[in-house]
């Protein structure tokens, strides 16, 4: 009879990419929450609970937050929500599957090719090299924000020491696109300053683009005077992102306008523009934000723009979250191409297969299905936590924060901390399975299924 031991090292053996994954998520999550509850990294205002949901909220890079940051967790508590953030942002399924290749002792093609299929950015080579390339990239880039910040941004903090961990945290954060801010009202006290505007927004968009995007501009960094090409994928992922920042800066900048009583009223022009195009930027992944959020601030068409923003999200292989800009590029070129009569998707005189379609689609489908049962969830019983006890939330509002959780943004209008545990149970599940991604979960759940052979007939279906 064998040993609970050699059983354990059995069923670790049997585990596929996407369940080592999720296995591994949990494990993260248990031990960071026993740590950040202990006295040592937080007051006693924060319990398990409290701890439990900032560490997934950290983990996934979201930023919603049921506590104050800067205030109930001592330095030692946000240099560990740091390291979190950053396990998190470089990528959970990058670590965990990287730390595969020494838990199991299995180094075949095989695995090597369910790994590269798993990740999306790794090929059959192993991720060892890349994962020390986006490491080394992205303590630079952290690096290069943080010495900008101290010297030019977070100039009114008097202490050397205090404006150089605010400098490092924040470029940590918004580098892994996580939202979390250790004053109180997030980055409302710099809404009218250029430089910690332009250091984070940046940081965000370098964050967001993903690690195949800047390999790909790298690489040609000595051809760019030839006029060589980026790859399809670079080329649609930078269009798509500077339009949907162009457009929702100047969505957020017409509907907010003309709202009575919005948090626009009182703002010069050049401060509009910083706030929209810094908003626009952090609406589809980061959760910073430098206008206070809710339903009252803030027109119905703005927030359901936000809600739009929010649900694209970031790029393949970035450390933001929601469908993708490409999987918007997919679906926006094969709508063009039904529309112009063609019977296959052609973007950039490039044909896009059937199998990236049907991936797009499944993953917008699957994602919008998700978010709205969140927020069926939330709307059953009482869902509000705080005074008065009969107090309760919209469906925009509550559409808003499932969103934000979902796609692992982070903007919060007021509701997070007023939920109660049931409510802030639906949103942890949905931040771990916006961040984990539905197509891989549904992997860890059904396991390796070779795909058919089956051959079946067609039939028509009118649409």
């Amino acid at each position: 009879m064998s040993s609970p031991w050699i059983q354990l090292q059995r069923w670790r053996a049997a585990l596929t990419v996407p369940q080592f994954t999720v296995v591994s998520g949990g494990l993260v999550i248990a031990a960071g929450t026993l740590v950040l509850a202990s006295p040592l990294c937080s007051s006693d205002s924060v319990g398990l609970w409290e701890a439990l949901f900032t560490v997934i909220s950290a983990i996934t890079v979201t930023g919603l937050s049921i506590i104050d940051i800067g205030q109930e967790l001592t330095l030692v508590g946000q240099l560990v929500l740091a390291a979190l953030i950053v396990t998190g942002g470089l990528g959970l399924m990058a670590i965990t599957t990287f730390l595969q290749g020494f838990v199991q002792g299995h180094s075949g093609l095989r695995h090597r090719l369910d790994r590269g299929r798993s990740l999306d950015e790794f090929g059959v080579g192993g991720i060892g090299p890349t994962f020390h390339a986006i490491l080394i990239t992205g303590f630079c880039v952290i690096g290069l924000g943080t010495v900008v910040l101290y010297c030019f941004g977070f100039t009114d903090i008097a202490n050397p020491f205090q404006r150089l961990w605010s400098s490092l945290f924040h470029c940590i954060s918004a580098y892994n696109n996580a939202g979390f801010g250790l004053r109180s009202d997030n980055l409302v006290s710099y809404q009218d300053h250029p430089v910690v505007n332009a250091v984070i927004g940046s940081l965000i968009v370098i964050g967001g683009i993903g690690w195949r995007v800047i390999q790909d501009l790298w690489s040609q960094r000595r051809n760019w005077r030839r006029l060589v090409r980026p790859s399809l994928h670079t080329r649609l992922v930078l269009r798509t992102t500077f339009l949907l920042i162009a457009v929702g800066a100047i969505g957020l900048l017409f509907t907010e306008q003309f709202a009575p009583d919005g948090v626009f009223t009182t703002l010069t022009l050049w401060d509009k523009l910083q706030v929209t195009i810094f908003q626009s930027i952090t609406t589809r992944t980061a959760g910073f934000n430098t206008v206070p959020l809710s339903i009252e601030s803030l027109s119905e068409a703005g927030l359901l723009l936000m809600i739009l923003l929010m649900f694209i999200g970031a790029s393949p292989g970035g450390t933001g979250g929601g469908i993708k800009t490409t999987s918007f590029a997919l679906l926006l070129g094969a709508t063009q191409s039904t529309l112009l009569g063609r019977k296959q998707v052609v973007i950039r005189n490039r044909q896009i297969s059937s199998e990236l379609l049907l991936k797009a689609v499944a993953v917008t489908f699957a994602s919008a299905i998700c978010v709205l049962l969140m927020t069926l969830l939330l709307g059953i019983g009482p869902t509000a936590g705080g005074e008065p006890m009969g107090q309760s939330f919209g469906f925009l509002e509550k559409l808003f924060t499932c969103m934000s959780a979902f796609c692992t943004v982070g903007l919060d209008v007021g509701v997070t901390a007023q939920l109660n545990r049931w409510g802030q149970l639906v949103l942890m599940v949905g931040m771990f399975v916006g961040r984990i991604g539905i197509l891989l979960l549904l992997a860890a759940v059904y396991g390796n299924r070779p795909p058919s052979r089956v051959g079946y007939p067609r039939e028509e279906v009118f649409l």
